[in-house]
């Protein structure tokens, strides 16, 4: 897997935070070898592609988009000490985790769209993004990092059919990613996408921001971990903010692409490794 090898320290929060490496991944469960993209007519390759879809990291988490109807977007938790998609596929196990640092899984997306993923809003519910003419998956390396994209063609809104990209974009030069989504003719949609939480965790909002700080419910870790997942957008570009009671979520206006950008923490990092940090990360970005 090609990688970008970067090292820059700024000054935040009272620590020294070490700038993002990056990488990619997407592979068959059936033989491993990395590719550049998958195409399926079927649409839905949940559980033939490694790690259920494309995915891409820097050194403090991986993003991972579902090959599948939900447009979730999942997060993968590390130490921030380097690259784990190469070497563990997402799926280290527990000795891994014990006597090598590797990272876990442990964000439950559920029936939401996770950290950033993308759903349409058809003016009165959401609608997913049900590929009815084939989807692909690609991931790559661009010239500040690497990214992981999904596009879903055909997907039925209000009576046509669009075609909806999901782009994440993870640079160098920060431990953020971007997340767009398009309409590739250029059709105005509306997007829903947001930040998902469960109950117990704290769960705040400002203008422009939102976050969730807690422990997700055990999935593939027994023993799961604090973590914080949060988003940065446009308030002019979206409606009102909803807490939904398993998210806090942002519709757009009608547009034909929009971004935010989200991050990801967790206890297991040296850096962004308490509510407090977090919070501090969120409210002075």
């Amino acid at each position: 897997m090609k990688r970008i090898l970067i090292f820059l320290t700024v000054a935040f929060a009272g620590c020294t935070v070490m700038q993002a490496q990056t990488a990619y991944s997407l592979f068959w469960k059936k033989d491993g070898v990395q590719v550049p993209e998958i195409v399926s007519g079927k649409g839905d390759l949940y559980q033939e592609v490694g790690h259920h879809g494309p995915a891409v990291e820097n050194s403090h988490f991986a993003l991972r988009i579902y090959f599948n109807d939900s447009g979730a977007v999942d997060v993968y938790s590390k130490t921030g000490r380097g690259m784990e998609l190469d070497r563990y596929k997402w799926y280290p196990t527990t000795e891994q985790q014990e006597n090598e640092g590797a990272g876990c899984d442990e964000y439950m997306v559920g029936k939401t769209v996770g950290l950033g993923g993308i759903a349409l809003w058809d003016g009165k519910s959401e609608v997913k993004l049900k590929a009815t003419e084939g989807r692909t998956a690609r991931v790559g390396r661009t010239k500040k990092g690497s990214y992981a994209e999904m596009i879903a063609y055909g997907v039925l809104y209000q009576g046509d059919t669009v075609d909806i990209s999901i782009r994440v974009d993870m640079t160098g030069r920060s431990r953020d990613a971007v997340i767009t989504a398009t309409e590739l003719s250029g059709k105005p949609v509306q997007f829903l996408t947001g930040v998902n939480y469960h109950p117990g965790e704290t769960v705040k909002c400002g203008d422009g921001f939102m976050f969730s700080w807690g422990v997700h419910p055990a999935d593939v870790s027994a023993t799961p971990g604090t973590i914080g997942a949060g988003m940065f957008y446009k308030p002019s570009d979206f409606g009102p903010m909803e807490v939904t009671g398993d998210m806090v979520r942002i519709i757009s206006k009608p547009a034909s692409s929009i971004s935010t950008t989200v991050v990801a923490a967790s206890t297991k990092e040296a850096e962004l490794n308490t509510l407090r940090r977090f919070e501090s990360y969120m409210t002075g970005h």
